[in-house]
């Protein structure tokens, strides 16, 4: 049974259009912090199934660390997950009001064409692509009973994300029939998967991140069936203020200067596991990493 929020999520513009889903407020979230109050207790005693969040995609933050402004520069590191005594499954976080799982609105899950590592550009009959600094994307999903240490092959993860406009395909004005920036791919005997993307937006209300919801298998991706884990990627704010000062960012820059990790309603409560890790410059592009375990 999907916790996601199933009752919003019809077609929006960004920024403003956002704002409209922001206003319905943290009561739509409280949800959301209880549960994952309550996995951190009872992580060290035995594995606890994540549930999907049930609140819309609200929140607002602003980040703590140094800014850059070098067009080469940005490099950032951040612990995305240990091992051991201290490995905890990945926080659980709303879905928010554009997953395009089924669950409120557009599934994008059972199209054909959906299983892909670019989802740069929208596949079938839509022909739209997203652009922006160049970004890959690299989940490891581990198994977290066994000490975060085994790599769960076989398993799938979908992942979305707005553009650089704050748009989401399928829902956003403009964009309503695209479907770039969403895309599903099975783990590796690595546990990884991997996705060629762009860097996303920081629109009104949100610190810049991605969604995911992790499959037990692909089987169960494509039928947008029995979920694992729904959680979100977090962007350090160094690499965030040195792509935002590039050409096409520039509604990001005024959005995030409003905005920090630490009152932002999805990662206030802790965001050490969905910090990304974060490498390389705008003129090649970045990589995000992330250990997700479950």
């Amino acid at each position: 049974m999907s916790d996601k929020t199933n009752s919003h999520g019809h077609s929006h513009g960004h920024d403003h259009h956002h704002d409209d889903e922001f206003d319905r407020g943290l009561s739509y979230d409280l949800p959301v912090f209880a549960r994952r109050r309550m996995i951190r207790l009872l992580a060290g005693a035995s594995m606890v199934p994540l549930v999907a969040a049930c609140s819309t995609d609200d929140s607002s933050g602003t980040a703590s660390s140094d800014s850059s402004s070098s067009g080469s520069s940005g490099s950032s590191s951040s612990s995305s997950s240990s091992s051991g005594s201290d490995c905890e499954v990945i926080p659980g976080e709303t879905a928010g009001p554009y997953p395009g799982d089924g669950s409120n609105g557009p599934n994008v899950l059972k199209e054909s064409g959906v299983v892909r590592r670019d989802i740069t550009k929208s596949f079938g009959s839509a022909g739209g692509v997203a652009e922006g600094v160049p970004l890959t994307i690299t989940l490891t999903v581990v198994d977290q009973a066994s000490g975060c240490d085994t790599p769960k092959e076989g398993a799938a993860v979908y992942l979305w994300h707005c553009d650089r406009e704050g748009n989401y395909s399928l829902y956003s004005e403009g964009v309503t029939e695209e479907n770039y920036l969403r895309g599903v791919q099975e783990t590796d005997a690595k546990g990884q998967v991997t996705f060629t993307s762009i860097f996303p937006a920081c629109y009104t209300g949100r610190w810049p991140h991605i969604h995911f919801e992790v499959y037990g298998s692909l089987d169960d991706a494509t039928a947008a069936q029995s979920i694992v884990a729904t959680s979100q990627l977090a962007f350090p704010k160094d690499v965030c203020d040195t792509v935002y000062a590039t050409d096409g960012y520039s509604q990001s820059v005024s959005n995030l200067g409003q905005l920090s990790l630490e009152t932002d309603n999805i990662f206030s409560d802790g965001y050490d596991q969905q910090l990304a890790t974060l490498e390389g410059d705008t003129d090649k592009g970045y990589t995000a990493t992330l250990t997700v375990p479950v």
